[in-house]
């Protein structure tokens, strides 16, 4: 998750001030929306490594609001707590030492209020910068609360994520939000169809209209050979024949870390699902639930997405294939979105490509690596995702936990190739 294609603006007048100061309460607001149900108990626990705790995610959003703009152009501003840039600092270097990340959870201090307290001095103080910054000012004030709010909506992904995983370690399984009335037996998916390609010499990439972060540009010449991509993302049922056919039993469908990692850490099924009683169950954020055949088969890593790939015959897309299909879908239909209950969905039974966006992150066979020409923008904010292209594997698309309007088709998630905790899905490919 990277940083924003910094560029500059016109003047700004009162309304274009007043529109700012709406979307950024907007987006925030949203945030704390998401925390509303979790106690502070909940808000503490930090369950692995890659989890933090949601009361740093709030901290967290404050501190890039407050490090970035607020000190460095609102004149007079005073921290909330000058502590606080340790603690809640993800990753940047440049602007100091930081507290851990795999000892995010043993910050009981500062209690949830407290940081409530600081997220709503930084909101008055973002206020005052809106109303008040000078149009010569605006030309580095916009680009940079541009990517902040953007940031934002990916700490709220990430909230949901890291509350599903802290909520599926309690024996009680505790739900996120009330449970819905889940159909034990759901109508199967239909049969896999395939989509055709020419391919050929194409250009992907962000064309420059609009927000993008840093790693989506510059937009650049691909070549493509002929192929084909699945209509939807393959399903539970579809996953469930894997691992009946020895999926997890044998290595010849692995890469070599995979196998490794399939050994080193048990694994048997998904992420989440469970068998009791001789009934298989998935946890989501509604709770245990019964395992659909029919809903996309999520949580899975790169490792286990490949392996199900081979075991089926097919492939994984590269990024390239999947953005010029997702290009072709929408010029056909509006993509898929979201449905607001924070778990994927079969398929719609309609023709053409299904499920682009807005139900899981799908796994491409692209390694995480810069474009051609890519330089990361200048100063701090050129941490947030250069730094990050190496031993890492491209993810596109948008899941159920992504907030409206945060994706597009040349958006590139990323993630390491043993990662389970994030939404994702697999789409299969072949040559055509």
């Amino acid at each position: 998750m990277g940083a924003a294609n910094l560029g500059s603006t016109a003047r700004i007048d009162s309304a274009q001030r007043q529109a700012w100061a709406d979307r950024y309460a907007c987006v925030r607001a949203q945030t704390l929306a998401l925390t509303a149900g979790l106690t502070a108990e909940d808000q503490q626990v930090q369950s692995m490594p890659d989890v933090s705790p949601t009361k740093w995610h709030l901290a967290h959003m404050a501190w890039f609001f407050e490090t970035f703009l607020l000190i460095p152009r609102l004149s007079g501003y005073q921290p909330f707590d000058p502590q606080f840039g340790y603690l809640f600092n993800s990753y940047y270097e440049a602007v100091g030492e930081r507290w851990p990340r795999p000892e995010r959870g043993l910050l009981s201090r500062p209690s949830s209020d407290r940081i409530l307290a600081y997220r709503a001095h930084v909101d008055a103080s973002m206020a005052d910068l809106i109303a008040s910054a000078a149009d010569d000012d605006w030309t580095e004030i916009e680009p940079v609360l541009e990517l902040g709010l953007h940031h934002e909506q990916q700490h709220q992904e990430l909230i949901l994520m890291d509350i599903k995983h802290v909520f599926s370690l309690n024996p009680l399984a505790p739900a996120y939000l009330a449970s819905e009335a889940w159909a034990k037996e759901a109508a199967p998916a239909a049969l896999l169809d395939w989509i055709a390609f020419d391919g050929g010499l194409v250009r992907t990439g962000h064309d420059g209209a609009g927000f993008a972060f840093d790693n989506e540009s510059p937009r650049h010449k691909t070549w493509l050979d002929p192929f084909v991509l699945a209509d939807r993302l393959s399903t539970c049922g579809e996953y469930l024949a894997f691992i009946q056919d020895g999926g997890y039993a044998r290595p010849e469908p692995w890469l070599s870390d995979g196998w490794a990692a399939v050994q080193r850490e048990g694994w048997q099924a998904p992420l989440y699902w469970r068998e009791q009683d001789g009934e298989r169950l998935i946890f989501t954020l509604h709770g245990l639930r019964p395992l659909d055949p029919a809903e996309p088969v999520s949580h899975l890593s790169f490792y286990e997405a490949d392996a199900f790939a081979r075991w089926s015959g097919r492939r994984l897309p590269t990024e390239g294939e999947w953005e010029i299909a997702a290009v072709a879908a929408i010029a056909a239909q509006p993509l898929e979105l979201a449905s607001g209950a924070f778990h994927p969905r079969p398929p719609l039974p309609i023709s053409g490509l299904r499920q682009m966006a807005g139900e899981l992150w799908q796994w491409t066979a692209s390694p995480y690596a810069p474009y051609p020409r890519y330089r990361p923008p200048e100063g701090p904010i050129g941490e947030y995702n250069g730094k990050f292209m190496s031993s890492q594997m491209v993810l596109r698309g948008g899941a159920a936990v992504t907030p409206p309007g945060h994706t597009r088709p040349t958006y590139r998630n990323f993630f390491p190739p043993h990662a389970r905790w994030a939404f994702s899905g697999v789409r299969l490919a072949d040559d055509a």
